[in-house]
């Protein structure tokens, strides 16, 4: 019995294999998508100086401070959407019990604000639960019982249900970790402040879940896909043994669940994870970004003693050794089936300037999903807003930062003045322009040929065919000299080769 069970393990590889040979063979068909260069899926040569360059956001101001008497230092795990004509935000509302200021301790909640611009935000009274005597707040899930279910609030993941016939009652969901059993439970709402459960037991208990778990309606596979916190050798006993990593599981309705695995980064270093942050780009839909939290700790030494507060960072060591030594920043990542990650290893937002607030265990943890916001250059094009957690369990308030990133910025393939080319992989599109987002400099261009499959220019789509482009655009769109169309190409497998010179190539689609 136990030889058949291994026959069937190593055939289900086998065929598991042969199916990934046969997916990466198939012709790629982009039809007019916006495609990104935050993955290799594209990509078959990078030639002379061109390299594929991650890019940070730009450091904004502090957009909101926690600073409500049932708020606090410990505030955190930011939920940030887009819903018709405002914002709307949840977030961990928690004085941390390790915080240099512990006299406002309280149970974990979370708290609910909202922004007409995703930079100005106003906390409601919502009057739905009482903190020390008043209904005077902004809380919209507390700890303990709640529509029949013992929820932590304090571990919130809340979002608006994008799926096409999501009924009128169930627009907003939220997955909260159980406060009894280890798991998660779903909640549901017609207005993103009245909640009730969605089943009086967790729908996920195969993980650790001390984190900020999620889930959202996926288009590409037209189901839930959630993300949760587990340890690689958690067991029934022992949930917190092992490198803290990233679990992932498919749904139609939020309750049942299928398909379990853990994320696997190709051939980048184990790290440990303590968020995931992961969403359809929906610039891109077809590709997921994650923005999980990279915890290290760095242990004592001469330059973790030169960081910041140091009588702080002691006197939280005193009550755990890592408080004091453990610290945290954004990394960026993206998937294409929601399993298998391309993850960079440098930082994507780093803990940066060493100054009061920062360089701390639970700073840089960046806010669930990213917003199109209006840029502050007049004339400047919308751009995407990112926020992240500074000034964690420090006195009585941590904060929210907003960063900023152009347009599709996460990655770009970029070239000195030296020059570069990227020779895609062949593809079919549909489209009657070729729009590019890019930048260069004053002297810098960008050059684009049109292949055929095996890499032979087309007649009037040659290099010299190209006006260079130079600028800095979100949409450009290429233009040949032949004046040839490009309607008889479509649906046929092409190549596009770009020739870059002090430029970074965003992305691009056909139109």
């Amino acid at each position: 019995m136990l030889k058949i069970r291994q026959i069937d393990f190593y055939l289900l590889i086998f065929c598991a294999l042969v199916l990934n040979l046969r997916a990466q063979n198939d012709p790629l068909d982009i039809g007019s998508r916006l495609e990104l260069f935050v993955d290799d899926h594209l990509i078959d040569q990078l030639n002379g100086d061109a390299i594929a360059r991650m890019h940070h956001p730009i450091a904004r101001e502090v957009v909101i401070r926690h600073d409500k008497p049932w708020e606090g230092s410990g505030s955190g795990y930011h939920s940030i959407f887009h819903d018709g004509e405002k914002y709307r935000m949840y977030y961990k509302s928690w004085q941390h019990t390790a915080s240099s200021d512990s006299s406002n301790q309280h149970p974990l909640f979370c708290a609910y604000a909202t922004s007409m611009d995703g930079i100005h935000w106003e906390k409601p009274n919502l009057g739905l639960y009482k903190f020390q005597g008043s209904k005077d707040n902004n809380i919209v899930f507390i700890r303990g019982m709640m529509d029949g279910v013992d929820a932590d609030g304090g571990h919130p993941a809340v979002w608006k249900d994008e799926r096409p016939d999501v009924p009128q009652d169930g627009r907003f969901k939220a997955l909260l970790r159980s406060n009894g059993e280890p798991g998660l439970f779903a909640f549901k709402s017609p207005d993103g402040i009245h909640w009730t459960s969605m089943s009086q037991k967790p729908v996920i208990t195969e993980g650790a879940f001390d984190s900020q778990n999620l889930a959202f309606w996926d288009p590409n596979i037209k189901a839930y896909r959630a993300y949760w916190r587990f340890f690689s050798e958690g067991t029934k006993d022992d949930i917190y043994a092992g490198i803290r990593g990233i679990r992932t599981a498919i749904s139609d309705d939020l309750i049942h669940w299928r398909s379990i695995q853990d994320l696997d980064y190709f051939d980048a270093a184990e790290e440990q994870l303590n968020t995931n942050q992961i969403k359809p780009y929906f610039r891109a839909p077809h590709i997921l970004l994650g923005f999980p939290a990279r915890y290290i700790d760095r242990g004592w030494s001469h330059p973790m003693r030169s960081l910041p507060e140091l009588v702080e960072r002691e006197d939280r060591s005193a009550i755990s050794p890592r408080y004091g030594t453990a610290l945290t920043e954004t990394l960026f990542m993206a998937s294409r089936n929601g399993t298998h990650f391309k993850r960079w290893e440098e930082a994507f937002i780093r803990p940066g300037i060493e100054r009061d607030g920062t360089w701390t265990y639970g700073d840089s943890y960046v806010a669930w999903q990213i917003l199109e916001t209006d840029s502050a250059i007049k004339g400047a094009p919308r751009e995407l807003s990112i926020y992240a957690s500074e000034n964690y369990w420090k006195g009585q308030a941590s904060a929210l930062r907003r960063y900023t990133l152009r347009m599709d910025g996460f990655v770009s393939i970029s070239a000195s003045m030296k020059g570069g080319t990227l020779t895609t992989k062949p593809f079919s599109f549909s489209g009657l322009s070729l729009i590019l987002n890019f930048a260069t400099s004053a002297a810098g261009s960008i050059h684009v040929e049109i292949l055929d499959e095996s890499g032979k220019p087309l007649v009037g789509f040659g290099l010299e065919d190209c006006p260079p482009i130079f600028g800095d655009a979100i949409e450009r769109m290429v233009t040949w000299s032949s004046e040839k169309r490009l309607d008889d190409l479509q649906g046929r497998l092409i190549r596009l080769r770009f020739t870059l010179r002090d430029a970074d190539l965003f992305s691009f689609r056909f139109k």
